[in-house]
């Protein structure tokens, strides 16, 4: 059994935690985030740190997710959190422009993939995306939405794939 829900919550300097009912917002020098506590669960402040408190033994599942939850929260508005996507393909492409990345995946015509609030986006290359953002959820939805437009495929690894991603390359027919 998983003994995450008992962890206590630590704040790094400069951030600040404000619970109102079951309602918990961080804010920090990354940028400012709130969620919804579970109503069998509630947070508690104890010695600088947070903890979660519930009654019955069945809550404990639920427990461990909103402390993982809140304490992600705590990391992105402190560090942020960063996904990094490599094109691999001959004439695969991205170009960063504002709140937009325009992409070139060997298709009869460009993908504009509009960037979800609180995402930004940049192109060190024209084969490298990284995306970076204080909400772990959004960032990780990005990365798989623009992963989605052209998987990597098994026989020749071509596609958008994570940085650290390994491919499992298959052998082709024999003849």
């Amino acid at each position: 059994m998983s003994r995450v829900a008992s962890n206590p919550i630590t704040l790094p300097n400069g951030v600040e935690l404000n619970i109102n009912g079951s309602q918990v917002s961080v804010k920090g020098p990354k940028g400012q985030l709130s969620l919804d506590l579970h109503p069998a669960i509630k947070l508690e402040q104890d010695d600088g740190s947070y903890k979660i408190v519930w009654d019955k033994p069945k809550d404990v599942a639920m427990a461990g997710t909103f402390r993982a939850l809140v304490n992600n929260m705590v990391t992105g508005v402190s560090e942020g959190f960063e996904k990094k996507l490599t094109l691999i393909g001959v004439g695969y492409r991205a170009q960063a422009q504002g709140n937009s990345l325009n992409l070139a995946l060997g298709f009869s015509h460009a993908i504009d993939y509009k960037m979800p609030e609180g995402v930004s986006v940049e192109t060190p290359s024209q084969t490298e995306i990284i995306l970076t953002g204080c909400d772990k959820q959004r960032v990780g939805q990005a990365a798989a939405e623009i992963r989605a437009f052209r998987p990597p495929e098994p026989y020749k690894g071509k596609g958008v794939r994570y940085s650290d991603e390994r491919v499992v390359r298959k052998e082709a027919k024999k003849a």
